[in-house]
């Protein structure tokens, strides 16, 4: 049986895509993936595939070349209509064609047009890129191959077909036609812990004794229908180190790719003293998203909680967490948006009680994803004296609109600073990404089996570090060398996470051969001041990965100069498609083209459009649909897609009733476009709004109420200045009677001081596993438990620890 889904002809052929192969080389903190994708037109008539697919948002595509039989043609980059132009005239005069294009919206995601395909011809097209690898909150460092590409909600009155991008039919992740095979050589100056996936990989195989260089790959038969993350372990990560990479032979010296370049990995380090001391002052403003995918699982196995689940729990415990002292707010946000509080109010218990209230009740039902307008109400509001704001925003969408969110934030960059946390497959690493490192934050992704509350609870530590200012980096050379930043300033630090610097570096020593770098900064009015030295000695065999990892950094920059100056300052683009060019890198003003001449004859028969479907992640909720018993969707003059009889149902979508199910306001179940190019062929795209996950009507409701979690249960009872109330509910936690847990308290002890302390206890004796969630909640009760100057502490230790049967010792607890 075949399913009817995404594009297939009269007779049930798949579409032309047939595998991904994706070779990555991992050298310290970079990596050069190289992805080859086989085609086959297996139709009667000529045919023009058009591939949309996801690339890290940082990611510098640097080659592109394709294969016809036994003739290989490279690209070349040059001015975007200048490419397009060509491609359209050589599919014209009958010649094969390849166009690889940065979206106008959004850098991460790129659409390739393989033109003019014979009948029964194979192709195969490759592509390199390079890109930074993050660092994660357990140090790992990870890489994605992103395989969803989600709808991009576009923001009510804006076009949709503007700009270029191209739309592409989904289909359900299990019904990806196309397989992904993938290996990874993986090499570092430090040893090489271990290699993590949330796919399965081959075991881990070592090429020399000391484990600085492995090789590694998915197992077998792996289908390209979620993101595919490797996590990479090495010891010793924070090591700061420097790599100067060679000129490239062949280029005019003097220019980006003629002189060598240094990439600077910088991980400064904070006083302890001055660690110790964390921030009481702030505004904190929760950006949450509540559109419809929000009711999606965190991941495909079992148990997994929905992502609105896990924001509300994410936010118990920050709401928990915050100082005494600060100001916050919740924004839930979908096609519209909603404040908890009209402005910021002072956090005390009955502001606290007030927002819990309403986290409780917060439910993933305002459509679909628009930012841009809460992000404008924002920065509306005036920043409130001595209270530096910081923003945390969870999002599981993407947005049509992502460098004009993008330049919002940089506009306003100087008055907050933003965390972002990218929740689920397919989030977009531009959007993600780019709005911590305008605004001077952080970001997070939250995958497969992550959990989003270490995640946050770690952004919410950096959020309440002393701020560093006057920042200021200086790279010196011996005389007769010049350094030119590729890099912006540095303009935020945070204790133990990694700054990448490139320097391009002109001219030559006559005879010292070591350079230096030196940070200096101030931390809570001291002066810090870092230094690394490095040898000027060129890496071998690096492949121009740091050349282009520095120009694509330059470039990125330029273009956002470009869309401040709204094109009024000349030079900037001309500057871009320069180093575009001559680096061979993409950008927003550049495309790759490639023609192969063949034999020069016009090809016979219409050329055919083909999109290639991408996966898209239904789950559970869209199990039932069914694409062929449309014909009550309307308006559809095109033709009744219900009379394509050989079109069996198929299990995994069930459009067929959509049209008349109340419950699915938001769907555009009927948005379809018709590509009527050959006679009894409908190539069809359907296209959902941000409701991917609404309720799988066959599913029984559930009989029970899942239990929850002791540990949310616990620290849901803390008061809002950190301490305990001796109670029925925390008993229960305890898992004691009230008399029980009252009885042992020591007679001179008040009840509120004899609960914080037992909570700590808990704390510390059976949830040290995840202690990451709760720090900040067990700092807040210490500071409470001092500031009531009691007596007899260490009684009320040890009497816990019995009742509790804990070893936890005093100093342990911080008292």
């Amino acid at each position: 049986m075949v399913n009817c889904c995404g594009l297939v002809t009269v007779k049930n052929e798949q579409v032309p895509l047939k595998s991904i192969a994706v070779e990555v080389s991992v050298q310290g903190h970079v990596a050069t993936v190289s992805s080859t994708l086989q085609y086959e037109n297996q139709e009667q008539s000529p045919l023009e595939a058009i591939f949309v697919f996801p690339l890290p948002g940082e990611a510098a595509v640097c080659r592109f070349s394709a294969k016809i039989g036994q003739t290989e043609v490279v690209a070349e980059v040059q001015e975007k209509q200048k490419a397009q132009e060509q491609y359209d005239d050589a599919l014209s005069s009958g010649q094969q064609a390849f166009l690889l294009e940065e979206s106008d919206e959004s850098p991460d995601v790129f659409k390739l047009s393989v033109g003019s395909l014979p009948p029964g011809e194979k192709a195969s097209v490759s592509l390199d890129y390079v890109t930074e690898l993050a660092v994660q909150a357990d140090d790992g460092l990870r890489l994605c191959l992103p395989a969803v590409l989600n709808p991009r909600y576009q923001p009510q009155g804006s076009d949709s077909g503007s700009g270029g991008s191209a739309q592409v039919s989904s289909v359900p992740a299990g019904s990806v036609p196309y397989s992904l095979s993938l290996s990874a050589h993986v090499s570092s100056p430090h040893p090489i812990s271990r290699v993590e996936s949330n796919c399965p990989l081959d075991p881990l195989n070592y090429l020399n004794t000391e484990k600085t260089q492995a090789t590694v790959s998915l197992a077998a038969g792996h289908q390209f229908d979620r993101d595919v993350e490797l996590l990479l372990y090495y010891q010793d990560t924070h090591q700061p180190t420097a790599i100067v990479e060679a000129a490239q032979a062949s280029a005019k010296p003097g220019s980006l790719m003629g002189d060598p370049v240094v990439m600077l990995s910088l991980y400064p380090e904070f006083p302890k003293d001055v660690m110790s001391s964390m921030t009481s002052h702030g505004e904190f403003l929760f950006v949450v998203d509540r559109s419809g995918s929000m009711e999606c699982p965190m991941h495909l196995g079992s148990g997994s909680q929905d992502r609105i689940g896990s924001a509300r729990d994410t936010l118990l415990l920050l709401l928990k967490s915050l100082p005494m002292g600060c100001y916050f707010n919740i924004i839930g946000f979908g096609s519209s948006y909603e404040s908890f509080f009209s402005k910021s109010v002072e956090y005390s218990q009955k502001t606290l009680d007030e927002a819990l209230q309403k986290v409780k009740e917060m439910r993933a039902d305002m459509g679909g994803t628009e930012i841009l307008q809460p992000l404008k109400h924002i920065y509306s509001q005036p920043c409130l004296p001595d209270q530096p704001r910081q923003l945390f925003l969870f999002t599981d969408g993407e947005v049509g609109n992502t460098k004009e969110v993008l330049d919002l934030v940089k506009t306003n960059a100087g008055s907050h600073r933003c965390f972002s946390f990218g929740i689920g497959e397919g989030a977009s690493t531009a959007l993600i990404s780019g709005v911590a490192q305008q605004a001077t934050g952080h970001a997070q992704f939250i995958t497969g089996q992550d959990r989003m509350q270490p995640k946050a609870m770690q952004s919410l530590r950096f959020a309440l570090q002393p701020a560093v200012v006057d920042i200021s980096v200086k790279v010196e050379c011996p005389k007769g060398v010049s350094v030119t930043p590729l890099s912006p300033p540095i303009r935020v630090l945070f204790q133990g996470q990694r700054a990448i610097l490139y320097a391009q570096l002109t001219g030559e020593s006559s005879g010292d051969t070591e350079g230096s770098v030196t940070v200096k900064y101030s931390l809570a009015k001291q002066p810090v001041e870092n230094q690394l030295s490095f040898i000027l000695k060129p890496a071998e065999d690096t492949g121009m990965t740091v050349h282009r990892l520095g120009a694509r950094t330059l470039i990125q920059s330029l273009e956002v100069e470009e869309r401040e100056q709204d094109g009024e300052k000349e030079g900037v683009k001309e500057k871009v498609i320069e180093l575009s060019v001559q680096s061979g890198v993409s950008s927003a003003f550049t495309a790759f083209i490639a023609v192969h001449k063949g034999d020069g004859e016009a090809l016979q028969g219409q050329l055919l459009r083909r999109q290639v479907p991408t996966p898209m992640l239904y789950h559970s909720s869209m199990s039932k649909m069914n694409l062929c018993s449309m014909s009550q969707c309307s308006p559809m003059p095109m033709m009744n897609l219900c009379s394509m009889s050989q079109c069996s149902p198929m299990p995994m979508m069930n459009l067929c009733d959509m049209a008349q199910c109340s419950p699915m306001p938001m769907v555009k179940t009927c948005s379809l476009q018709m590509n009527m190019s050959a006679p009894g062929l409908a190539a069809f795209e359907v296209f959902d709004s941000d409701d991917n996950c609404t309720e799988d009507f066959d599913s029984p409701a559930p009989t029970s109420k899942p239990v929850r979690d002791l540990l949310l249960q616990l620290i849901s009872l803390q008061k809002a200045s950190g301490s305990w109330v001796l109670e029925a509910a925390l008993s229960e936690v305890l898992a004691k009677t009230e008399e029980e847990v009252s009885k042992p308290k020591p007679a001179q002890v008040d009840q509120e001081v004899w609960a914080t302390v037992l909570a700590l206890v808990w704390l510390y004796g059976f949830k040290m596993e995840a202690q990451e969630d709760w720090q900040f909640v067990a700092m807040k009760a210490v500071s409470w438990i001092q500031a009531q100057k009691a007596t007899s502490v260490s009684e009320c230790v040890q009497a816990g620890n019995n009742l509790l049967g804990c070893q936890v010792q005093k100093d342990t607890l911080g008292l």
